[in-house]
């Protein structure tokens, strides 16, 4: 399993990876983690909406291969695309004590829209256009907003 586990790690990098969690599009995070002296194995995951949905999204792509490889460790796994697998998952879950989210409201895809937005608004900052904007007088009374002027300070930050 930890050489399952260091080939999935690996295989994070990987384009196709990337791909099919975008397309995906619900993953916030997932852990793998072995314990008590490899005796025991947690998977671990945030994602956005029902569950059934989470997991049938997954046999889909290619990570529902990983999962299988690396699930198949575990003593009675079916493997994710067998109609028996949710049921399997069931089984085997325990639910969380405590679970704390530095987000609780945003979704991965608001994530997602909320860097492309702040990726373009970056570059219109650094343009030579945009400084001579902040500078020209006829822009004053949008400048001395409010909302302007927490835009900008939410840019230095």
């Amino acid at each position: 399993m930890r050489e399952d586990l260091a080939a999935m790690a690996d295989a994070a990098a990987d384009e196709n990876v990337h791909a099919a969690l975008r397309q995906i599009g619900t993953l916030h995070d997932a852990r793998h983690v072995i314990f008590d002296n490899d005796t025991r194995f947690m998977f671990a995951s945030v994602f956005d909406g029902s569950w059934d949905t989470y997991i049938d999204d997954f046999a889909k792509t290619v990570v529902g291969a990983r999962f299988d490889k690396v699930f198949s460790h575990s003593e009675g796994f079916p493997g994710v695309t067998d109609p028996g697998a949710k049921d399997w998952f069931l089984a085997n879950q325990e639910p969380a004590g405590v679970f704390v989210s530095a987000y609780p409201d945003l979704t991965v895809q608001q994530i997602y829209k909320d860097h492309r937005v702040e990726e373009a608004f970056e570059a219109v900052l650094d343009t030579a256009e945009f400084r001579a904007a902040l500078d020209n007088p006829a822009n004053a009374d949008l400048l001395a907003t409010p909302a302007f002027q927490k835009l900008l300070e939410e840019a230095a930050a």
